[in-house]
């Protein structure tokens, strides 16, 4: 499969991982039109997220969930973004070689963890960089106004991909 490159190809991959992620989670609706405000959505019972690069998309999807936010992030972080994106205790307790995760995939968290979030209607003038990221129990866990998603994360050497649930 050729891999996306322009707004148009990364929107249709985006798409083909929609349908191949509700095919697995066994899902009949295949079709994920857009909304107005530009989201995907899922059939009725499937929440799902994507996410695409300029060579790369993905679609996840969780049945019975309320939201699902999915990131996936190839362009490196500068300490100058992450003093912006990330909080000082984020950076302190989480970044290596305190912490095991590097400033990608902080910020992928943050952006699935909004996507999943970003359902919750009571939140405002709500913008991704104002969530907490912090741990319980070894779990990384983002956090706004008492709202609260568990994430999970998977690097690579060129890639940050990050999953939250809103169960």
């Amino acid at each position: 499969m050729l891999a996306p490159h322009g707004p148009a190809e990364q929107f249709a991959a985006g798409r083909r991982a929609a349908a191949a992620a509700l095919a697995a989670a066994g899902s009949t609706e295949r079709t994920v039109p857009r909304a107005r405000d530009g989201r995907p959505l899922f059939p009725q019972g499937f929440a799902g997220s994507i996410s695409h690069t300029g060579r790369l998309a993905v679609a996840a999807v969780v049945p019975g969930a309320e939201a699902v936010g999915v990131d996936i992030e190839p362009t490196p972080i500068t300490p100058r973004m992450a003093a912006f994106l990330l909080r000082e205790q984020e950076r302190r307790l989480l970044l290596a070689p305190i912490g095991s995760y590097t400033a990608r995939d902080l910020f992928a968290a943050k952006e699935a963890a909004f996507k999943a979030m970003n359902c919750i209607r009571t939140l405002g003038e709500f913008l991704f960089w104002q969530i907490d990221l912090g741990q319980s129990d070894g779990a990384l866990i983002a956090t706004y106004r008492g709202e609260s998603v568990p994430l999970w994360i998977r690097s690579e050497a060129d890639l940050s991909f990050a999953v939250a649930i809103r169960r």
